[in-house]
């Protein structure tokens, strides 16, 4: 791996994680704000919890050394809830400024995902 993509590694995960433990810990606490922008985009408010403890553990997968299947897990996880967030946004036709979080994020995990070293990827079949 070459200097430059450790650097576009590390920086984009230490931002995804940042991102993604924040808005975490924001919805285990069921901030206000964010309570009423779950009721506003149709969302029972117990979803918050999961996708909190979703965030937290997507994190700790990510960054902890090993694993490599289960950060692929995590990595696919986040993907799937910043997408689903962009397109319930456009659903419920929230302001643009509510689809700035999400894509950032998405270009995080893809960044992080693309760039991350190869004793971070699962081995494929056809590599043994």
């Amino acid at each position: 791996m070459t200097k430059r993509n450790k650097i576009i590694y590390w920086i984009a995960t230490l931002w995804l994680s940042l991102g993604m433990v924040a808005t975490g810990i924001v919805q285990l606490l069921k901030v206000p704000a964010e309570a009423s922008k779950m009721a506003f985009l149709g969302y029972p408010l117990y979803i918050l919890t999961i996708l909190g403890i979703w965030k937290l553990l997507g994190v700790i997968a990510v960054l902890i050394p090993k694993f490599p299947l289960l950060k692929e897990w995590a990595y696919a996880g986040f993907f799937f809830a910043m997408s689903g967030a962009v397109f319930s946004h456009f659903a419920s036709g929230s302001a643009a400024k509510e689809f700035f979080g999400p894509i950032l994020l998405i270009l995080l995990t893809v960044l992080s995902w693309y760039f991350r070293p190869a004793d971070r990827r699962p081995i494929s079949i056809t590599n043994k």
